[in-house]
């Protein structure tokens, strides 16, 4: 029989065995952790050369959406050689050809009326005596940009009355669209108010024009300045000139304000005369000498000239009950006209001045003769510039 006592001794060194070897697990971990760097140096060796180490492969990191196995892009072409004219074709370069836009005026003479109803084969027009080829006609009738050119000068107290009624006329006769400038002159100009389509600024203008400064009447420069403020602005531009037309001794000669007004676009002059009925009445009196006299009918003549230069009309009223049937016919011819458009034959960029004429033809070509409702002639008058000036090649 067996005992627990025999059992053990039978089973001890088994158990011992165990136990020994579990101990020994732990050191043998440690001995081989401590040895594997000293296992992944490797022996040196002379002949394979000097030790070399590439680093880390760093790998390009993909693109989000990119499949690992898309193959890279394929390198650019080489640039194509430029030369002239491939594939042998054909190009075409713009010429800006000149058109003229010609504002025309047809007016009867008695009553001042606009004569409407007029068509592209009625127009003759004759650009340094040659006939043009018009190719449209159309009716136009806009608000006006015009400014009011007022003499203001301590000569005489009758002009300046003259003066204010004819400004308050043509001020009677403005619409809410149109933009008024008023400027007066005697010695130097003076802006009483820039553009307004304000009616109220416009009559404050007018009416604080009370006592004069000086007696001088310097036309030519006022006139000048005028027209070189109305270049800068585009579009169709009036002038109500409303003086004596006298000049004392501006720095602009006749001649100059005459190539200025040549040299201005777009621009219609209208003039009002001052002072006749008093001139009348000293001239009857013989309170006129001929020097006198001479120079008044020398300013009327340059206001005509510079009325007809630009299309524009001359009026000499006498009386005041003149004035609204003039400033009507004024309203008539800035507020309906033709403009005729056609391509001058002479397409040169030369600079020169063109001179320009038209006329009314019927369908065979003969001068148009009007009449009224009894049949009896009409006259009437074709108002338009008398010319313009081409443009130079640098413009």
């Amino acid at each position: 029989m067996m005992t627990f006592s025999m059992r053990f001794r039978r089973t001890a060194p088994v158990v011992l065995l165990l136990f020994g070897f579990a101990a020994a697990l732990p050191y043998v971990a440690f001995a081989q952790s401590t040895q594997a760097p000293a296992q992944q140096q490797k022996p040196a060796d002379d002949s394979a050369g000097p030790d070399t180490d590439s680093g880390p492969i760093v790998l390009k990191k993909k693109k989000e959406g990119e499949d690992a196995n898309t193959p890279p892009p394929a390198p650019a072409a080489p640039a194509e050689p430029k030369i002239k004219n491939p594939n042998n074709e054909t190009y075409s370069i713009r010429v800006d050809v000149p058109i003229v836009n010609l504002d025309v005026n047809v007016i009867l003479d008695k009553t001042h009326q606009f004569v409407p109803g007029l068509k592209a084969g009625n127009f003759q027009v004759l650009e340094d005596g040659v006939p043009q080829t018009i190719t449209s006609v159309r009716m136009a009738q806009t608000p006006i940009t015009a400014v009011m050119l007022l003499e203001f000068a301590a000569n005489s107290y009758y002009f300046i009355r003259d003066m204010q009624n004819a400004s308050y006329s043509f001020f009677n006769t403005l619409k809410p669209d149109d933009y008024i400038a008023v400027i007066t002159y005697d010695l130097k100009t003076h802006i009483l108010t820039d553009f307004t389509n304000n009616k109220q600024v416009v009559g404050d203008a007018i009416s604080s024009l009370m006592i004069p400064g000086f007696s001088d009447t310097n036309l030519f420069d006022a006139l000048y300045e005028t027209l070189d403020r109305l270049s800068r602005i585009e579009g169709r531009k009036y002038i109500v000139l409303i003086g004596t037309g006298r000049d004392t001794f501006s720095r602009i000669t006749l001649d100059k304000i005459l190539a200025k007004v040549k040299a201005t676009p777009n621009v219609t002059i209208f003039t009002i005369g001052t002072g006749a009925l008093v001139r009348e009445l000293a001239d009857s009196r013989g309170m006129m000498g001929p020097v006198t006299r001479l120079d008044y009918l020398q300013a009327e003549n340059q206001m005509k000239t510079f009325a007809q230069m630009t299309g524009g009309l001359s009026f000499n009223p006498m009386f005041q009950g003149a004035l609204p049937d003039i400033f009507s016919q004024i309203n008539d011819s800035i507020r309906n006209e033709y403009v005729l458009t056609y391509r001058p034959t002479n397409n040169k960029n030369d600079g020169t001045y063109r001179r320009i004429q038209v006329k009314l033809v019927d369908n065979e070509g003969h001068p148009l003769q009007m009449q009224d409702e009894k049949h009896k002639p009409l006259k009437y008058s074709v108002i338009a510039r008398d010319g313009y000036r081409a443009k130079q090649e640098v413009e």
